[in-house]
């Protein structure tokens, strides 16, 4: 058995390099939006609409990354290392088998699609051919998950960040040249940062090919055709965590539509409390991805009881990363509220709020982890079940309850949300305490 120092090191070397990705991952939108907020509040709006589109329509492949991670980690653990690709070379067949199809009719039902979520037609016009041009790169996307996988689930995470940074040179540059249009490319205005973007995407498939090409054939990396039990097994375990996560993306939607119940001040300042949160909680994702690997591999080399203790191991490191990110939020409140909101009266409405955010991010800490930890045991339909009866069952129907029916608005929401955090982390500690996971075959 390895000395906790080393069980630490080996956790944080292979999950720094994830959450650092994933923290430039989360600027994608950001900066499009950035470039293009100096062309007005409507073509602004718009590519908010638009992000949160795509946002939607890339959760349909989410679970290809988890789904090759896991295979691939269980391959690695059984020292498979000719097999080691299977998974990947599965993932991407069906990525361009879902990606394809879905594109195509995005295309189509852009404009319905954005109706369906904005009111506003001028603000509609950009977003449609800002989605557009982004829905373009969901074949790029689907594939990025699959190689992201791939190279996590042999504790070769560095590779994901690099290239990360990469595109995100690309993306700057021609997004910039392509609002402007600069350097003769043509002015496209919001469109041209949706084009950038895709851009990018693709760019960055290409760095992964390239890499894959050099170091994963000797690990069957395309080397044949798929076989079906290998699509198969792969689409078992991707299919429940991106329909986890469409319906987890779809339950914010309706947190906003009963915020909107309230009054427009509680839907300001819960977008901002939402958003911090998010952004938050990357790190403990992170770690959850490093747990994924991590377990997998020990349950390749059947090594129950150290699956059993990664889950563990990571959760404390966890805690104490998440809880070193939620300290300013609890002792500083005004000052973090301020960055965001310059309104007294909403800042004063944030404030308690914001301050049990804090105590929610560490009380995450156990359900990000062992939620992933499960999914490189091959427990998926567990977590989808477990994560959406009790965001739709309960925290929703409590939500609308407690704060629109009993009329205690944004505060009693968040209450709400806090014993939701709660119950969440119990009840996967608990599914993971029961060991029941340990039956399953990746």
């Amino acid at each position: 058995m390895l000395p906790d120092s080393i069980r630490r090191r080996r956790i944080l070397s292979l999950a720094v390099p994830i959450i650092a990705a994933m923290l430039t991952q989360s600027l994608i939108n950001l900066i499009d939006a950035a470039l293009v907020g100096s062309l007005g509040e409507v073509p602004l709006a718009g590519v908010g609409i638009g992000g949160y589109a795509m946002f939607l329509i890339t959760a349909l492949v989410f679970g290809l990354s988890s789904g090759v991670q896991a295979q691939t980690a269980w391959r690695h653990g059984e020292q498979a290392w000719q097999q080691r690709a299977l998974p990947l070379n599965a993932g991407l067949v069906i990525a361009l088998l879902i990606s394809l199809p879905v594109t195509l009719l995005c295309l189509w039902q852009a404009p319905r699609l954005m109706e369906l979520l904005n009111p506003d037609v001028e603000v509609n016009a950009v977003a449609v051919d800002y989605f557009r041009w982004r829905v373009l790169s969901l074949v790029a996307v689907a594939m990025i998950f699959c190689f992201r996988g791939y190279w996590n689930g042999i504790e070769q995470s560095g590779f994901y960040l690099r290239i990360m940074l990469m595109m995100h040179v690309v993306n700057v540059a021609a997004s910039i040249g392509l609002i402007f249009g600069h350097l003769g490319l043509p002015a496209m205005g919001a469109a041209g940062a949706g084009a950038g973007t895709t851009l990018s995407l693709f760019a960055g498939l290409g760095l992964w090919v390239l890499l894959s090409f050099r170091r994963a054939v000797p690990s069957g990396f395309l080397t044949g055709l798929p076989q079906r039990p290998a699509l198969l097994t792969t689409l078992r375990l991707a299919a429940p965590h991106s329909f986890q996560q469409l319906w987890f993306a779809a339950g914010y939607a309706v947190l906003f539509w009963i915020l909107g119940r309230i009054d427009t001040a509680s839907v300001a300042v819960g977008h901002v409390l939402v958003n911090l949160s998010l952004l938050l909680i990357l790190p403990g994702v992170g770690l959850g991805m490093a747990a994924m690997s991590l377990v997998g591999q020990s349950l390749g080399q059947q090594a129950h009881g150290e699956a059993h203790r990664w889950g563990w191991d990571v959760v404390r490191l966890a805690w104490l990363c998440l809880a070193a990110l939620a300290l300013p939020l609890a002792a500083f409140p005004d000052q973090v509220l301020g960055l965001f909101l310059h309104d007294r009266e909403l800042i004063a409405l944030a404030r308690l709020p914001l301050q049990l955010t804090a105590v929610m991010i560490v009380l995450d800490a156990a359900a990000l982890v062992l939620g992933q930890a499960l999914l490189g045991a091959g427990a998926n339909r567990t977590v989808m079940t477990t994560t959406l009866t009790l965001q739709w069952l309960v925290f929703l129907p409590l939500a609308w309850w407690v704060g629109v029916v009993m009329e205690t608005g944004l505060l009693g929401i968040w209450w709400v949300q806090l014993g939701y955090r709660c119950l969440n982390s119990l009840w996967f500690a608990m599914i993971w305490q029961r060991r029941q996971w340990l039956r399953l075959q990746v």
